[in-house]
């Protein structure tokens, strides 16, 4: 989409180097931008010179210019009639506006080709025969998917262009109203660190520059356009399960998923046959205080008495709270084995209960 806002810094930059004043309508009359403090009504000679065979013509006091692409006419360009000077830098415009426009086009119709790449919606060499028309090359990327809470500020695309992105490599684009996807060529990257800071580097930037809370979740790297789809699916992935087991965390990598990828997969029956098999008929209800001594005694891999520590209890206050933890759910946590169990059987209800 072209910017009229770009299209009218440029007029004003032409027009401060060269003192030469230019309006811009569309082809159909409709006024676009202008570098005069008072744009004249000039519509009806725009449409009967964008309708005429000429290119260039002198009409009611103005140089008329037509602005084509592919012999398709885009804008009509004007500049007061009177010196050769006026002349000459519409002409001079006009090369500047196209090149701007094809710029722009291409730059579109690279952002679809990837849109399709990541929808799946090509047939491998149709894929190619465009990529090599669009000058696209093959190169290790790595898809990012930068998911926004709430409602999606156009801007965020535009900032995240601009944080993150290499015009010239990289792809920026959206796929539905929730989240921003980044394609970014990974050839400097040497190692999942890299990519790891990058995805920090974009939630801190919009979440300090935009005001907005952002996810970002990210696949692994990929070699060829195909697999571009693939990495795609499993930074969405990555979000998904980030978003049951790993809510704390704001940057999710699919390599590091780990057994939550496992039980994400896992069919509800299943699910529920294997908490039966855990808990029988218990119902559990545990409350804050409960999970919080359970969480601090699996960060602090069993142990009794860094635990208590960290809690600022007395050590029999933490035994007698996982004894009570013992009837109420029939395992041991001191155990390792049962302690596997139940961290196992919490997330497969993690997963149960996001269904």
């Amino acid at each position: 989409m072209v910017s009229n806002q770009k299209i009218q810094s440029m007029l004003k930059e032409i027009t401060d180097i060269s003192k030469t004043e230019l309006l811009l309508y569309d082809e159909k009359g409709k006024f676009v931008a202008s570098t005069m403090k008072e744009s004249p009504e000039l519509e009806r000679e725009v449409q009967e010179f964008a309708s005429s065979m000429a290119e260039i013509q002198v009409l009611s006091g103005y140089h008329f210019f037509k602005v084509a692409v592919n012999q398709d006419v885009e804008y009509i360009l004007l500049t007061k009639a009177g010196s050769d000077e006026a002349y000459m830098v519409g002409r001079l415009t006009v090369c500047q506006l196209r090149n701007y426009l094809l710029n722009n086009r291409e730059q579109s119709d690279k952002n679809n080709l990837m849109q399709n790449i990541l929808l799946g919606n090509m047939l491998v060499v149709d894929m190619y025969n465009k990529a090599k028309k669009l000058h696209i090359e093959q190169a290790r990327r790595l898809v990012y998917v930068v998911e926004v809470e709430g409602k999606k500020d156009p801007l965020i695309v535009e900032m995240v262009k601009n944080l993150v992105a290499d015009h010239s490599k990289d792809f920026v684009t959206e796929v539905d109203e929730q989240n921003v996807v980044l394609i970014k060529n990974a050839t400097s990257m040497k190692s999942d660190e890299d990519a790891l800071i990058l995805a920090k580097q974009i939630v801190d930037n919009l979440q300090s520059e935009a005001m907005v809370k952002v996810r970002v979740g990210y696949g692994n790297f990929v070699d060829t356009l195909p697999d571009i789809a693939k990495s795609y699916q499993e930074a969405k992935m990555a979000l998904e399960v980030g978003d049951i087991f790993y809510a704390e965390e704001n940057t999710i990598s699919y390599g590091k998923l780990g057994i939550g990828r496992l039980i994400y997969q896992i069919p509800m029956s299943l699910c529920e046959m294997f908490i039966k098999e855990v808990f029988g008929e218990r119902t559990l209800d545990l409350d804050e205080e409960t999970l919080n001594t359970i969480q601090k005694f699996f960060d602090n891999n069993l142990n009794i008495s860094e635990t208590a520590r960290q809690l600022y209890i007395h050590r029999n206050t933490l035994v007698y709270r996982l004894e009570r933890l013992e009837k109420m759910i029939g395992l041991d946590i001191r155990k390792f084995e049962d302690a596997m169990t139940f961290k196992i059987a919490m997330m497969v209800m993690a997963h149960m209960n996001h269904e």
